[in-house]
């Protein structure tokens, strides 16, 4: 065995963190993916390699990673929903969706397949309807920065700004503060780069645009066209955790429900639309979906709506 193992080609010894560090720089490299993807992907695959080198009491390779079992993957998953702070069935299917692409990668750039990972299913989770705020409360948030005294003209003028792109337009936080200021003063359309580096047309409503022109009227920092159009106090680049404390303080303020988050106000933007009659396909491309089924969670957002009120209105409800 210790002779097999000295003429095994160098490849199958290599180390299985060698082969995570590559993974990451290729989805970083050649799909694009976002930080946050590449933070929560990696988080996944350190978690596996630590719980493979535990179970079979050996420092994992690349030859290891070839003969994991179905049993091995399942022992992993069960490991996961143990100790003191255990994976929700939600969790537990992203991260053995994040395994199983390490595998895709190992299988088709590292000649290392296996195919026993396919065999394994992950816990059934059901997907939750997305949690918008009403139309009412929207515009609460959208007006509330200019009430706070603590705060000087240009950053309610900026707040106020973000808070109306994500809603205007439907954008994530990073999608909104990836915008530079040679993007400024907006047109009649927006080119925004979403998830995997795909691009799409995003309409500019009047709000959206005499937002950012306000904000720019009294912005005391001057930028090139290159950098970020959203500036933080002293002038760096306007982070997604400012946003979110942001929205906090509005919450908290406006009385609103912890639900009642940044991305909710593009959640509000999809149901709104689709309570106005837009039809799924078009509110699909609005946000950047890969796929209708992504989409269609509004519908159940819509419905309890209209089922909310007919509760209210009818007599007899």
């Amino acid at each position: 065995m210790a002779g097999a193992q000295l003429n095994a080609p160098a490849q199958t010894r290599q180390s299985a963190r060698a082969a995570q560090i590559a993974w990451l720089d290729y989805l970083a490299q050649e799909r694009r993916a976002s930080p946050r993807t590449l933070e929560a992907y990696g988080f996944a695959a350190a978690r596996y390699l630590n719980f493979l080198e535990r179970h079979l009491g050996e420092t994992p390779v690349l030859d290891t990673l070839s003969q994991v079992t179905a049993a091995d993957l399942r022992a992993f998953l069960a490991w996961l929903r143990q100790g003191d702070r255990p994976l929700s069935p939600r969790s537990m299917a992203q991260a053995l969706s994040a395994v199983r692409a390490f595998h895709r990668f190992l299988d088709r750039r590292m000649a290392t397949p296996n195919a026993a990972i396919s065999l394994v299913r992950g816990p059934k989770v059901r997907p939750g309807a997305p949690r918008p705020v009403s139309e009412d409360q929207a515009l609460g948030m959208l007006a509330e920065p200019h009430l706070d005294p603590d705060r000087e003209d240009w950053e309610a003028a900026r707040d106020e700004a973000v808070l109306t792109l994500l809603y205007g337009c439907g954008l994530r936080i990073s999608e909104g503060l990836s915008l530079k200021r040679g993007d400024a003063p907006l047109g009649e359309t927006l080119r925004i780069t979403g998830k995997g580096g795909k691009t799409r047309l995003a309409p500019v409503l009047p709000a959206v645009r005499a937002g950012v022109d306000a904000y720019l009227a009294l912005v005391p920092y001057t930028s090139s066209r290159d950098e970020p159009l959203f500036v933080a106090k002293r002038g760096g680049p306007l982070t997604p955790r400012h946003v979110q404390a942001m929205v906090q303080k509005l919450r908290g303020r406006l009385g609103l429900p912890d639900s009642a988050t940044p991305h909710a106000l593009r959640h509000s933007f999809a149901t709104h639309l689709l309570g106005a009659g837009a039809d799924l396909r078009s509110i699909q491309e609005l946000l950047g979906h890969a796929s209708l089924s992504t989409t269609q969670r509004y519908t159940e957002v819509d419905a309890a709506a209209l089922l909310g009120a007919y509760a209210k209105a009818h007599p007899h409800a």
